[in-house]
């Protein structure tokens, strides 16, 4: 049986080893790609105030939906609203070419009885536009009045 005997400390081989180990950890390849993240550039906001998400409308109804846009750096320059993908309308800003908030009532004549989707869109002046903002409104029937 062999031994081996050794005049180096433990403490120090601990030291290299663990100098070794924390070494190894900082190396990257010339070309391996870093794992720096990268923020992601704010985008306008958009949301619905009015109707509420699944509410029912009467068929026929001059419905003011109402938005509300923001974009605290830029600012917005126009909403849009689509009903089943289909533009119904914008508003602007009657102060400024572009603003940090902005509330716009948008009328739709609710017609087609059945489920709608409406579709909201905020943009900045330079084109770049929010996430789309989306909800579901049933048209349904008027009551027709019974003849006297």
């Amino acid at each position: 049986m062999l031994k081996f005997v050794s005049r180096i400390p433990l403490a120090a081989v601990i030291m290299i080893g663990m100098a070794l180990v924390m070494a190894g950890c900082n190396l990257r390849s010339v070309n391996a790609p870093t794992d720096t993240p990268y923020p992601t550039p704010n985008i306008p906001q958009v949301r619905f105030v009015f109707p509420e998400n699944r509410s029912s409308v009467l068929e026929g109804t001059d419905l003011a939906v109402e938005l509300l846009a923001e974009d605290p750096g830029v600012g917005i320059a126009k909403v849009q609203l689509l009903v089943d993908d289909s533009p119904q309308g914008e508003g602007k800003p009657e102060i400024a070419p572009s603003v940090p908030a902005f509330s716009a009532k948008i009328h739709w004549v609710a017609k087609g009885i059945g489920l709608h989707s409406l579709t909201a869109l905020a943009f900045r002046a330079d084109g770049t536009s929010s996430a789309p903002a989306t909800l579901l409104l049933l048209v349904i029937v008027r009551p027709t009045a019974a003849p006297s």
